[in-house]
């Protein structure tokens, strides 16, 4: 029995892997050097520490990227190329709306200044003031950052002097060039807070066991959690020895300057700024963390083998219970009963497999239920077509028109307008092809619009224009010809003026585009919303709404065949008259899924 029953073995796999492991552990554990426990919190911290310098390379990059972002303002560039020659409203409100987007993208940004290159001009922005445009040489004491923006080969220069000396600010220059030459046009300044740095270092040491700094990539301290060490910067001899390891990332024992412990430090790139976090764990916490997680693991060690068994037991039935309910209910499938229920396995992989079980039965009635329905709303179709589109009256007025002719001319152009006809007619009640190239969609409306000249004679004009490459797709039958007879019921009238309508074709980006213009009265917007509606409406409301069955009809197949993906689109055009749009992809979902209908 427990060679074939997974409850059993897995019972038995894991009394072995819990109870043997958590033994072996209690007895190890003791004897385990403190030097392992101190190795494991200098990693964590590391990881700590890279992702603070992440979090903080990541918020530099933003700042940054508001001043590059003034690259994808053409106005803004052309307003720097020439800012003497474009002092009128609509750019300069133009200039205000660049500076306040920048001002106020950020919290903590204070000032935004712009100065140009070769004018003695200005722009200030600040939450304090409006937008100020002086032409004062307001800028020369940003003179020596800008000149280290322009030989920055990232065109950015991170102050930080206001921030080393305690002041909680610091400037982020940038010099903006006119791309894609080397000519500098002007120089950006925005000025931040460091609350927002302040806030990312915070978290990332214990402010009463261990110390946290910042360096500039000059070496010197932007930021320090001890005051102490802020302010004998000359005489830590520790900084030089993380400058001078050239190193992104790496740790150090130190036991010099009244400290005795490790040392982590990350460096971010040098694109923002190249700052270096430096974290300091002294070895009383190293190794008081060591003994506590020690005595922690014993302790659980412990407990955990008295219950190792019962929740053995517990995670055995939790497991294997929802297998059998699957396995109850694929045998229900086995015999039959495609319409399976049962309650929520759970959120694991186990639930998953139930709940997508349960979406693939439900699936497949759906597709098994949809193939039936395909095939009787295509014979439906078919025939509301023939009762719609061949009624008695376009008979009457087709076999007029040939009569007409007969008795006028007595020429072959009788047997045109029969052979015509007779493509109609056949084409139509045609019912075992639900599918066609549209070529012969095209062919059969040809005939359809030939005849409607006959009949109209100067008052119709009419034009087919399809690409070639779109000739050979697919498509549902009867899908233009309603479009067209709408036009004749209800866009058409005989007047001085000639009605028109046009068919165009083409594929594009994988979709066969057809559209159907015509210069009828069109559409009222109210009429428009009043279809949309019907094509929503359900098989009862369809059948009492006699108005625009061809619309429904053509709206109900797309559904059936292309499961959604096509569209159908009125639109007045703006000349006059009714565009009809349709868009239809080249392979069809519902025959993907479903199998070929004929």
């Amino acid at each position: 029995m427990i060679r074939k029953s997974i409850r059993n073995k897995l019972i038995v796999l894991l009394l072995l892997i819990t109870i043997l492991p958590f033994g072996t552990s209690i007895i190890i554990t003791y004897f385990h050097t403190k030097e392992a426990f101190k190795d494991l919190v200098v990693q964590e911290n590391s990881n700590l520490l890279y992702q603070g310098k992440i979090n903080l390379e990541t918020y530099l990059e933003e700042l940054n990227s508001l001043t590059l972002s003034l690259y994808n303002n053409p106005d803004f560039i052309n307003y720097m190329r020439s800012p003497d020659k474009e002092d009128n409203y609509m750019t300069l409100g133009i200039v205000k709306n660049v500076l306040q987007t920048i001002l106020y993208a950020e919290d903590n940004i204070r000032r935004v200044h712009i100065s140009f290159a070769e004018e003695e001009r200005s722009i200030t922005a600040s939450k304090r003031s409006t937008v100020v445009f002086s032409t004062r040489l307001n800028s020369r004491m940003y003179e020596d950052a800008y000149k280290n923006a322009q030989l920055n080969p990232y065109n950015m220069f991170i102050d930080t002097t206001e921030a080393q000396q305690g002041r909680n600010v610091l400037y982020l220059h940038r010099a903006l060039r006119n791309v894609p030459s080397d000519e500098v046009l002007a120089f950006i300044t925005v000025e931040v807070s460091t609350e927002r740095v302040l806030e990312l270092s915070e978290n990332l040491y214990n402010k009463e066991t261990e110390e946290f700094f910042i360096l500039a990539r000059t070496g010197e301290l932007i930021y320090s959690s001890n005051e102490e060490v802020f302010a004998k910067q000359a005489e830590q001899k520790w900084i030089s020895e993380v400058m001078e390891s050239n190193k992104e990332r790496g740790t150090m024992e130190w036991q010099n300057d009244s400290f005795h412990g490790m040392m982590m430090y990350e460096q971010t790139p040098a694109a923002v700024g190249g700052w270096i976090l430096v974290k300091r764990v002294p070895y009383t916490t190293l190794y008081e963390n060591a003994f506590t997680v020690t005595k922690i693991n014993i302790l659980f060690g412990v407990l955990g083998l008295s219950l190792v068994i019962l929740a053995t037991l517990f995670v055995s039935f939790k497991i294997t219970s929802p297998i059998r309910v699957l396995l109850q209910n694929i045998q229900q499938v086995k015999e039959g009963n495609m319409k399976v229920q049962f309650e929520s396995l759970g959120h694991d992989e186990i639930g998953m497999l139930g709940s997508r079980f349960k979406q693939m039965m439900e699936k497949i009635n759906h597709l098994i239920n949809r193939e039936y329905k395909l095939e009787i709303e295509n014979k439906n179709n078919q025939l509301k077509v023939l009762q719609s589109q061949l009624n008695p009256h376009f008979l009457y007025n087709a076999l007029q028109s040939i009569g007409t002719v007969a008795l006028k001319n007595k020429v072959p152009q009788i047997y045109t307008l029969v052979t015509h006809l007779s493509k109609i007619m056949r084409y139509g009640m045609n019912m075992e092809e639900d599918m066609v190239p549209l070529k012969k969609e095209i062919n059969y409306i040809k005939a359809f619009l030939l005849l409607q000249k006959e009949r109209f004679g100067d008052h119709l004009d009419y034009r087919i224009d399809v690409e070639e490459d779109a000739l050979q797709v697919q498509v549902p039958k009867m899908i233009l010809q309603p479009i067209i007879e709408n036009y004749f019921k209800h866009g058409f009238d005989i007047r001085e003026g000639v009605g028109r309508i046009t068919v165009e074709g083409k594929v594009v980006e994988g979709m066969l585009l057809l559209d159907v213009v015509d210069n009828g009265i069109g559409v009222t917007n109210e009429r428009l919303q009043e279809i949309y509606r019907h094509f929503q409406a359900g098989n009862r409301e369809a059948r009492e709404e006699v108005t625009n069955i061809g619309l429904k009809n053509i709206y109900a197949r797309l559904q059936l065949y292309y499961d959604g993906a096509a569209s159908l689109q009125l639109v007045n055009h703006h000349e006059g008259g009714l565009v009809v749009c349709l868009r239809l992809p080249l392979e069809m979902e519902g025959v993907k899924d479903e199998g070929d209908h004929h």
